[in-house]
C-alpha cells in the first residue's frame, strides 16, 4: 500500500480509515445491508460497477440488502488497499482493488476510489464513506492504449493488483 510520504497524519488515523473499509467488507460478507449502509454518510454517493448511482447511507444499505438477497447472494468481498492520501485532518482518499467472489477469490478485477470524511456520530468524530466509484480494470485495453499511445501511461501507478490470499 502506498501512503503519501508528505503526509504527517499519524498511524491512528490510517488505522481508523482502514477499519472502515474492513467493516464494509465484513458487512458485505455477512450480507448485512444495514451495517453496510451505516458506514456511509447520510448524503454519500455510491457509483456501482454497473453505473447505478445510490445516494445516502440509508439508500445504499437498502439497495445492497436487496442485492445480497438476490444477485449477490452468497458472495464475499475481496478488498486490498493500494493507496491512501489524506487531504487535511478530515478527508482521506483511498484506492482499492477488489472483487466479489464465491469460494476462493480470483484475480482482483475492479478498482474503487473511496472518499472518507470525518463526521460526527453520537457525539464523536468517526470516519464515514462519503463517496465511492467502482470500475472494472480492463487490462488488455489498457495495454493496447499504452502501446499505441505511450503518453497515455500514468507517470506513477499503484502496485499491480494481485489475487487475494
Amino acid at each position: 500500500m502506498n501512503v503519501d510520504p508528505a503526509d504527517r497524519t499519524d498511524r491512528t488515523e490510517l488505522a481508523e480509515v482502514r477499519a472502515v473499509l474492513e467493516r464494509a467488507r465484513d458487512a458485505w460478507d455477512r450480507a448485512d445491508g444495514t451495517a453496510y449502509g451505516e458506514l456511509f454518510t447520510s448524503d454519500a454517493t455510491d457509483v456501482t460497477y454497473l453505473g447505478t448511482v445510490y445516494r445516502g447511507g440509508a439508500e445504499i444499505g437498502r439497495a445492497h440488502q436487496e442485492l445480497f438477497e438476490t444477485f449477490l447472494k452468497g458472495t464475499r468481498l475481496a478488498l486490498e488497499i493500494t493507496e491512501v492520501r489524506f487531504y487535511g485532518p478530515d478527508v482521506a482518499v483511498v484506492v482499492t482493488v477488489g472483487d466479489t467472489y464465491k469460494g476462493r477469490p480470483g484475480r482482483l478485477g475492479k478498482v474503487a476510489t473511496y472518499t472518507l470524511v470525518r463526521a460526527w456520530a453520537s457525539g464523536e468524530a468517526v470516519w464515514r464513506i462519503a463517496a465511492v466509484q467502482k470500475t472494472g480494470h480492463r487490462r488488455l485495453m489498457e495495454a493496447v492504449s499504452f502501446a499505441a499511445r505511450p503518453a497515455t501511461r500514468p507517470a506513477t501507478r499503484p502496485a499491480a493488483p494481485r489475487a487475494a490470499a
